[in-house]
């Protein structure tokens, strides 16, 4: 599982919109925040400040929604 992590965080900093990644803005309470999948199953949920990311939660699906 790490190296996943590993293998997307290194995407995500290339290519933030990659298709692998799915990454959306996530509705709800948490509108400030994005999302970007490590797995089918397994997200990360962040949040860009200035310029700077900041990585909040890493889990399911069900874990960080």
């Amino acid at each position: 599982m790490i190296k996943k992590f590993e293998e997307r965080l290194n995407l995500f900093l290339v290519d933030p919109n990659h298709p692998l990644l799915q990454n959306h803005k996530l509705i709800s309470q948490k509108s400030i925040f994005r999302s970007f999948s490590i797995t089918g199953d397994i997200r990360v949920v962040y949040k860009i400040e200035g310029d700077a990311t900041r990585l909040y939660d890493i889990g399911t699906h069900n874990q960080v929604y």
